[in-house]
């Protein structure tokens, strides 16, 4: 057997964006902005050859060919995060009291008010790179890092979230009903 010899392990055509590679990080730029990551799996070599990005290693086991997949994964996100961005619909369900909901860009929280007729008000925090829209009983989030969309969303929605009791009569709250146009 070969000592230098190395697996393709995955392999990316990039079209829209423009991807630079620095070692273990990748840049990706697009007419939405700029994403930068680092991935620091050691037994990985990320290259870029004739428009495509190269993922491979010098062993080919079930450990690499995961790390491979999952960088490939990060990588297509952060291509069509920056081609179209990452959108996700929440839905505010007030059964009981109306919820009233405003969005502080100057501290980057979500103040959710008269959430079961609570007085304090709840808090989410939005990440920096997202845009959080209200209107009327739709939330709309943006960006083009999915996983900081995806976080706002989620701490959204978990800011509302009911404790000790019945969440089939109280279905008050804010609720995640679409990602990137797929209703849930």
């Amino acid at each position: 057997m070969e000592k230098n010899k190395k697996f393709i392990l995955k392999e990316l055509y990039v079209n829209d964006a423009e991807i630079e590679l620095n070692d273990k990080e990748v840049i990706v730029k697009g007419p939405l902005g700029m994403l930068k990551k680092k991935f620091l799996v050691s037994e990985l070599k990320l290259e870029k050859n004739n428009g495509k990005i190269v993922i491979s290693s010098k062993k080919s086991t079930k450990r690499e060919k995961k790390a491979a997949a999952t960088i490939a994964a990060h990588i297509k996100n952060m291509i069509s995060g920056v081609t179209q961005g990452h959108e996700y619909k929440l839905q505010i369900c007030s059964v009981h009291f109306p919820i009233t909901v405003a969005v502080d860009n100057t501290q980057g929280i979500l103040k959710i008010k008269n959430f079961l007729g609570e007085t304090k008000e709840r808090v989410a925090k939005i990440l920096p790179g997202v845009n959080v829209n209200v209107q009327g009983d739709i939330i709309i989030v943006k960006g083009i890092d999915k996983e900081a969309a995806g976080q706002t969303a989620a701490n959204i929605e978990t800011a509302t979230r009911i404790r000790g009791r019945d969440r089939r009569i109280f279905q008050d709250g804010i609720y995640i009903i679409e990602k990137n146009g797929i209703k849930i």
